[in-house]
């Protein structure tokens, strides 16, 4: 298994300023369903913030980060077998990405992700 890449999800109800904010940062949007939207870094699209104003296919339970890798059913095997507090079972999701969530030590909600 390897990681892809690791991204903050901010949680945001002024999505438009957000994005021109990050804009002069040099993040640029590369995808957007209205309540979630990713800016990525034109030369680097890895580097990458997500902003959203809801979870809608799970609302009750936000990520406060997605770590994307390439093998999202081992890592979610590997999650069960250790015992850590899944949030969110391991599903498809219309827009092209296989995921589940889970707890961390911390308390944050993470969102373990790969693109089908």
């Amino acid at each position: 298994m390897s990681v892809r890449r690791v991204v903050p999800d901010i949680h945001s109800q002024a999505m438009e300023e957000s994005r021109e904010f990050y804009g002069l940062l040099g993040l640029e949007e590369v995808m957007n369903l209205g309540w979630v939207m990713t800016l990525a870094a034109p030369e680097n699209p890895a580097a990458q913030v997500i902003l959203m104003t809801e979870d809608r296919s799970a609302p009750e339970t936000p990520p406060d980060m997605s770590v994307e890798v390439d093998d999202v059913d081992a890592v979610y095997a590997a999650v069960l077998a250790a015992g850590a507090p899944v949030v969110r079972e391991l599903r498809d999701e219309e827009w092209g990405v296989r995921r589940f969530f889970v707890r961390d030590p911390n308390g944050r909600v993470v969102n373990v992700v790969s693109h089908r």
